[in-house]
């Protein structure tokens, strides 16, 4: 998130280990398009690149201009660069939450149109794009494209045409009714507009494995693992999962490991993956496919040492300390609890014409919903988050284009 990264000196992360929080701090920054030179050193290490490490609490990062952050959350390194900053209205036309492809989009056309918008994203922007290592179907871009960077140039694009970008800030809160949103931040303060956009996507989904959750950032790790490639280079890794993130993973860890493994369930990866995926992993030396092949448990001490395969009832028991986990996602939807927006059976938003007679039954307006539009008038819904909605970054750029449309055409009729 860097602005002339060239001309920027990059971070430095000093750690002396490969702990949960050296983790974080290492996939944030990566995600964040942020240039930082990751330095291990031996534990009781007194001093590194000129850094007196005496009495201070690791891992450490050391910012541009000599300053340090010991043991910093991603939020603090958020904050120390200068992206955590406070609404600059009260009252805006478009709450949009959700900084991934399709909440950025609907960002930059509706700032682009005069609307006062303001974007509340709770971690990096990008959404669970900002993992792809390298998108390589997405229009204009025939090299590809990392995640991390198509959304970085989206947020500067969001940015210049004056929109609000409230990063690393959760919203405790939010209240949609009588044409009046109202969200109340973490740290107290409150915003208001006449309509808002849910772009919160979807969550990667875990294994359900005992144990799982000790190893998430020790040896699992939930993606494409950009930022932790260069930390497999000779080693033998794993990767589960069936369809684009997958491969996409499996691609980018062959470039640095001695040995990619993917681990799918399914019989074949050919009604899943993309065609031109399967094909460069069929043509990847050092990468094996098992299908009908699932991992049924972990284990490990402070870090994940060994993972147990279960294909067609032979059970295996192999080492192993990296196991990247691309199975899909789960709607990121716990807020609507409180709202009246409604969900179908699998926690995604209904909007337009998937909503039924028993769904609409408190619709108050003569019109129906519009195409993108949530059970609740002025709520609209776009990209992964929304029911039946097609799982591409394209798909997301496109509906939240669609979606300040239908906004506009809200407010004019509408939303006063």
């Amino acid at each position: 998130m860097t602005e002339n990264s060239d001309l920027v000196p990059p971070l430095r992360l000093i750690a002396d280990g490969d702990g949960r929080q050296d983790f974080a701090l290492r996939d944030y920054l990566t995600r964040s398009e942020v240039p930082f030179l990751s330095i291990m050193v031996p534990a009781g290490a007194t001093s590194a690149a000129g850094i007196d490490l005496n009495g201070r609490r690791l891992p450490v990062i050391v910012l541009a201009d000599g300053s340090i952050l010991e043991d910093p959350t991603p939020e603090a390194v958020a904050s120390a660069l200068g992206w955590v900053k406070p609404p600059t209205k009260s009252t805006y036309d478009l709450i949009i939450y959700g900084a991934g492809p399709a909440g950025l989009s609907a960002a930059v056309y509706a700032a682009s149109e005069g609307l006062a918008v303001a974007v509340i994203e709770r971690d990096a922007v990008g959404g669970q794009a900002g993992f792809s290592s390298l998108i390589e179907n997405y229009l204009g871009f025939p090299g590809g494209i990392s995640g991390a960077e198509l959304a970085d140039r989206a947020r500067r694009q969001a940015l210049a045409f004056g929109a609000d970008l409230i990063v690393m800030r959760y919203g405790i809160a939010r209240t949609f009714r009588d044409h009046d949103v109202r969200a109340l931040l973490a740290d107290g303060s409150e915003i208001r507009a006449r309509a808002a956009l849910t772009a919160t996507g979807v969550q990667w989904r875990r294994l359900g494995l005992e144990g799982e959750q000790r190893f998430e950032g020790t040896g699992i790790y939930y993606g494409a693992g950009t930022s932790e490639a260069a930390a497999c280079i000779g080693q033998h890794v794993y990767v589960v999962g069936g369809a684009n993130s997958a491969g996409q993973a499996a691609m980018n860890l062959a470039a640095h490991a001695a040995h990619v493994t993917v681990v799918v369930r399914g019989p074949s990866l050919s009604t899943t993956m993309s065609a031109y995926l399967l094909n460069r992993l069929a043509a990847q030396p050092n990468v094996t496919i098992l299908v009908h092949t699932r991992v049924v448990a972990v284990d490990g001490d402070d870090h994940l040492r060994t993972i147990v395969l279960d294909q067609d009832g032979a059970i295996t028991h192999l080492p192993a300390t990296h196991l990247f986990v691309c199975i899909g996602g789960a709607p990121n939807t716990d807020w609507a609890v409180t709202t009246d927006v409604i969900l179908d059976s699998r926690s995604y938003v209904l909007t337009g014409v998937d909503l039924g007679p028993d769904d609409l039954r408190r619709w108050p307006l003569a019109r129906p919903p519009y195409h993108l539009e949530t059970s609740a008038p002025g709520i609209f819904a776009a990209g992964d988050v929304r029911a039946n909605s097609v799982k591409r970054v394209a798909s997301a750029v496109g509906e939240g284009a669609m979606a300040v449309t239908l906004i506009h055409r809200y407010l004019a009729d509408d939303g006063g």
